[in-house]
């Protein structure tokens, strides 16, 4: 059984590169650098789709949330569960049905589709 090559980034972008300029044909890198042609063809689209990504910046990166920033988010969303009646019900509801799924019964814990029915 034959291990699989493993290549460096650097390596598949100069490869990658060479395809994209076109100044040999495909088959012709294949030769050169001894990798299969759909390999090559496979990392010249890559290079070409992920290129916009190198003009991009830190554009694209997530911003990072503390766990600090969720809990008074979720603190917040609390307060206005609680000042609005239409959405303490809802949230009640939700809540409640979770809690059925989750095996934990409120109302009388002895039939859940009883008490969902109740509900």
């Amino acid at each position: 059984m034959t291990k699989r090559k493993r290549y460096l980034a650097e390596f598949k972008a100069k490869v990658g590169l060479e395809a994209i300029r076109e100044e040999l044909p495909t088959a012709e890198l294949a030769k050169k650098y001894d990798v299969h042609l759909t390999i090559i063809c496979g990392w010249r689209r890559t290079a070409i789709e992920n290129m916009a990504s190198a003009f991009g910046g830190d554009a694209s990166a997530e911003p990072a949330i503390s766990e600090n920033d969720v809990e008074k988010l979720h603190t917040k969303i609390g307060q206005l569960v609680a000042e609005r009646p239409c959405c303490a019900n809802a949230a009640g509801d939700s809540l409640r049905e979770s809690s059925m799924i989750a095996g934990g019964h409120e109302q009388t814990g002895e039939n859940p589709v009883q008490d969902h029915q109740l509900a």
